[in-house]
């Protein structure tokens, strides 16, 4: 079943969110999550779900290279992957369209490079199949940003609101997607909800799902969206919503209500029959809301039949985030290495940790539960590691305290430094006794000694 779907998958390039941890030498994709890419999690879920044709988007010529180059190197004989390039700050849409000739079968499956979850991609598709969707959309619960419970973290953490919020109107049997809003429209939009619940009758609004940016398209509705509307950016924020509204109206207009266009404002058709709407969405519990709507009203030939936007829910007890922030990177971090550390691919010890066999610690030195260190990696004596990520052969002096951070490769820490909550990239190095709380230290930086920075970003200009 899967060999007709084709995969896209878009890891976008060097986004400007994420500096200074990305750099024209580490693009997004290939940020360290737990010492490997954060791309390599969305290809093993693929992997698993046995969808192994790919291309891979990469907005700008350099990041594509160097992901191409990692990914020939590291499913050399796994996956068959193509690489595309395509200009920088296009969009999720404009990615789509840059490459739309190269897709072929029935139906696309689109996955953000930025997903790490253990949700199946295949059971997403099947459901796409099942309901003979134009869309389907995969939802799942909003993650709880910052520390967790378990970490005795500085007071503002424990006020951290759960991430970027979706308001979601889903029909009564939760298969069917009939209103979305997201991110920064959300305000404005809540006052659409009346007219909106006019045209549909029942339906049942959620906060708590996130859009989780993994979609099965069919093939022929997506492009001729992509062709039509050529000033959509974003799969998110353009594509889905206009599917969502769309189906509303579809095709209605045959019934002499007249078909209007986006005014930007009230998104429902003023002369929609709105009591036929509301009796067929009052009986889902008889033929679905789909159903009933490619009849005529009250039941007479059926009028063309609108296309259908579908979701799949995830259960609640999978692990679902996106890492497109400074924040999610470190919570991800850390969750991979703690509560989802099924996700790391790594098997833990009996303390909980990963230690490289090649790492070596100097005397009364302890590295806590949920701690990785890399290959390489040397500390000097009396050093505490806690909840923690280091990566490969960084040097770190005695007296060091590490918490609640990342630490890249090659990265040199002097005595008596204090790390907490913080981001260090490759080839960064720390000087003796630097303090640093919530920081992101940039590639190659060089703080020097005594320093105490707190909340800061600490990197080079880009040349």
């Amino acid at each position: 079943m899967m060999m007709d779907f084709q995969v896209v998958v878009l890891a976008g390039g060097t986004s400007k969110k994420l500096i200074p941890l990305v750099s024209k030498e580490v693009p997004k994709a290939l940020l360290p999550v737990a010492n490997r890419p954060v791309l390599s999690y969305v290809l093993e879920l693929l992997e698993h779900s046995n969808l192994k044709d790919l291309i891979v988007v990469v907005e700008g010529q350099d990041a594509a290279l160097r992901v191409g180059g990692w990914i020939s190197g590291a499913y050399v004989d796994r996956l068959h992957v193509e690489v595309a390039a395509v200009p920088e700050d296009v969009g999720t849409a404009g990615a789509l369209r840059a490459i739309a000739h190269h897709l072929t079968a029935n139906d696309i499956l689109v996955v953000s490079g930025d997903l790490v979850c253990d949700v199946s991609p295949g059971a997403v598709a099947a459901a796409h199949r099942r309901h003979g969707a134009a869309v389907t959309a995969m939802l799942c619960s909003v993650p709880v940003s910052g520390p967790l419970e378990s970490g005795s973290s500085s007071g503002k953490d424990k006020t951290k609101k759960p991430g970027c919020c979706n308001i979601i109107g889903l029909d009564p049997t939760k298969q069917f997607l009939l209103y979305i809003a997201t991110g920064p429209e959300i305000e404005r939009d809540i006052r659409v909800q009346k007219s909106i619940l006019r045209a549909v009758g029942q339906m049942e609004i959620r906060a708590d799902l996130m859009d989780a940016h993994l979609y099965a398209f069919k093939r022929a509705v997506l492009q001729e969206v992509l062709d039509q509307k050529d000033a959509f950016q974003s799969l998110q924020q353009d594509v889905l919503p206009y599917l969502v509204r769309s189906q509303l109206r579809s095709e209605l207009s045959l019934n002499g209500a007249p078909h209007t266009e986006e005014n930007g404002h009230d998104k429902v058709v003023p002369g929609i029959n709105q009591v036929m709407l509301s009796q067929l969405l009052a009986k889902t519990s008889t033929p679905s809301f789909h159903e009933l709507y490619a009849m005529g009203p009250n039941g007479s030939a059926p009028v063309r039949r609108t296309h259908k936007c579908c979701v799949y829910i995830a259960s609640q007890d999978k692990y679902c985030a996106r890492l497109n922030s400074i924040q999610a990177f470190s919570d991800i971090n850390r969750d991979v290495i703690g509560e989802a550390s099924h996700l790391s691919g790594y098997s833990f010890s009996a303390q909980n940790n990963i230690i490289h066999p090649s790492a070596e610690l100097g005397s009364k030195t302890t590295v806590g539960q949920n701690c990785m260190l890399g290959e390489g990696s040397q500390l000097g004596d009396k050093c505490s590691v806690k909840r923690s990520v280091i990566g490969r052969h960084c040097r770190i002096g005695s007296n060091v305290k590490v918490v609640n951070s990342v630490v890249m490769n090659h990265v040199t820490i002097s005595d008596g430094c204090s790390i907490q909550g913080s981001v260090i990239c490759s080839n960064a190095q720390l000087q003796e006794r630097v303090v640093l709380k919530d920081c992101q230290v940039g590639a190659g930086f060089v703080v020097t000694s005594g320093s105490e920075y707190k909340g800061e970003f600490l990197a080079k200009k880009e040349r």
